[in-house]
């Protein structure tokens, strides 16, 4: 035996014991995200409902705007519109490095706008840093109960403050809301976006609302309450929601969803905007999951932490053993929830595959050969399927030949295991289209046929972008928007 078949038997022998363990935590994985499985069938039926509340209370309305100019007017509209009392609401926007007349605009609207020019810290999450630093030296942040976040091509439904203020009111704080498309129907890439934040609430917003978990916030259309930034918004990364919601379950907070309360946003139509907008989305996700993911983990195991005893003292005056106890399991099952979320399971799945089945496969298969191969092998609906009228297994003999072909077997199976879950990611969108019929636009039939075969791209997009992102510097850059929709042609 040479010594290049010593080393590759060697190397290859720790393939079974490498299988196992892959195979191992493919099963604890399952399990650990079972619990999305029963998310999906209270998403179906059960969302939280709010009393109408006892006190209006005051709140201000938070813009970040960069050259907005088309959409802005709309969106301060449909604040006028609101059915709410007028002088307990404040309009604040900040024209963040902006080269038309969104300034003007948002100024001749009645909102209170700031200008900001900073061409080195360029995020969203800058821009409200700046916005909020400006409201403490004029008004004070702490003068209003509750801050709403919106991008400037958001439209409200006339009810959606009153709603929001219901679940305001009932003591939930951070509270997001029911996220709809005003161009669902403008193209296929639009399309995906508005079924993904459908699917968002069917899947995720609604369960956690009624199992008063926390859920995710997404970018727009939420409410916080005040002293989350009595100190100030230091939530200036790449995706400043994903920060704010990591970091207010771990300090404690409950997120919970009004279904009653609606906007409405502009989705990308263009595929480099949208490629550009989920790259940023994928390096965001993951600093956040490295800056807080590690808090989110000690919260499983060491609950609610204080930041002084006298914290610490009032939480068990306020509460008797009881309520700590559950309050405990809450804040502990949230943190899990919301870990999971974050976790980069995508590329924890890539780098399982790159070692266990490309690199020791291949180099097993070179000293132990190939034996009884099914190409069409796999759990899918589509392997299942295939099995019934093909059955093509083969075998080869140990050496270079085997390698290479283990290789390219390793490939051609992730492939058609991708290919027939893209086709079960199909009746997602199906499900969306049947089970959100009474809220979404008519559509053509055609169109939604289409809606349906494409949607499985949006989350092939989030896939790689995450790989890509993982080794390239990614700069915050604006989402054009161009719609001039209004909330009356919403009606």
């Amino acid at each position: 035996m040479s010594f290049f078949d010593y080393l590759m038997k060697n190397i290859g022998s720790i393939y079974p014991s490498l299988k196992h363990i892959n195979s191992v935590i493919g099963v604890v994985i399952t399990y650990l995200l079972f619990y999305k499985t029963i998310y999906f069938f209270l998403g179906i039926f059960f969302t939280r409902k709010f009393k109408p509340a006892k006190k209006k209370h005051k709140y201000a309305i938070v813009i970040a705007a960069r050259n907005e100019e088309k959409v802005i007017a709309n969106l301060l509209d449909s604040i006028k519109k609101q059915d709410y009392p007028k002088d307990l609401i404040t309009t604040f926007v900040v024209a963040d490095n902006c080269t038309d007349k969104t300034a003007k605009i948002a100024r001749d609207c009645g909102a209170i706008c700031y200008e900001r020019f900073d061409n080195e810290r360029k995020t969203k999450g800058f821009a409200l840093e700046y916005l909020f630093e400006r409201i403490e030296e004029d008004y004070g942040r702490m003068s209003f109960e509750g801050y709403f976040v919106f991008d400037a091509d958001n439209l409200l439904k006339s009810d959606y403050i009153t709603k929001m203020n219901d679940a305001f009111d009932s003591g939930k704080k951070i509270i997001t809301s029911y996220r709809h498309s005003k161009n669902f129907d403008e193209n296929w890439i639009s399309s995906t976006y508005a079924i993904h934040w459908l699917r968002s609430i069917r899947t995720g917003h609604r369960a956690r609302s009624i199992l008063h978990l926390a859920t995710n916030i997404q970018g727009t259309g939420f409410l916080f309450p005040s002293d989350i930034v009595k100190d100030g918004w230091h939530y200036t990364s790449l995706t400043e929601d994903r920060a704010l919601t990591v970091d207010s379950v771990a300090n404690g907070y409950e997120i919970t969803y009004q279904d009653d309360a609606i906007f409405y946003d502009e989705q990308p139509v263009s595929l480099k905007v949208a490629l550009r907008q989920r790259l940023r989305w994928s390096k965001g996700h993951l600093l956040a999951f490295i800056e807080t993911g590690p808090k989110l983990f000690l919260n499983i195991f060491l609950g609610k932490r204080f930041k002084n005893k006298k914290e610490k003292k009032e939480y068990k005056n306020k509460y008797s053993f009881s309520q700590r106890f559950i309050e405990s399991i809450r804040h502990r099952f949230a943190s899990f929830d919301i870990l999971m979320l974050t976790f980069p399971f995508s590329v924890f799945s890539l780098f399982r595959w790159l070692l266990v089945t490309v690199l020791f496969y291949s180099i097993y298969s070179y000293t132990y050969g190939l034996t009884n191969i099914n190409l069409f092998g796999g759990s899918t609906i589509l392997a299942k399927f295939l099995k019934l009228f093909i059955n093509i297994r083969f075998d080869i003999e140990p050496g270079l030949k085997a390698l290479f072909l283990a290789l390219l077997i390793a490939i051609w199976a992730r492939l058609f295991y991708r290919i027939g879950s893209y086709i079960e990611r199909i009746f997602e969108a199906v499900y969306i289209f049947i089970i959100e019929r009474k809220r979404i636009k008519k559509i053509s039939f055609s169109k939604k046929l289409l809606y349906c075969l494409t949607w499985p791209i949006f989350d092939i997009i989030g896939r790689y972008t995450t790989y890509v992102a993982l080794f390239k510097k990614i700069e915050w850059k604006p989402i054009p928007h161009e719609s001039k929709i209004t909330i009356d042609d919403l009606k």
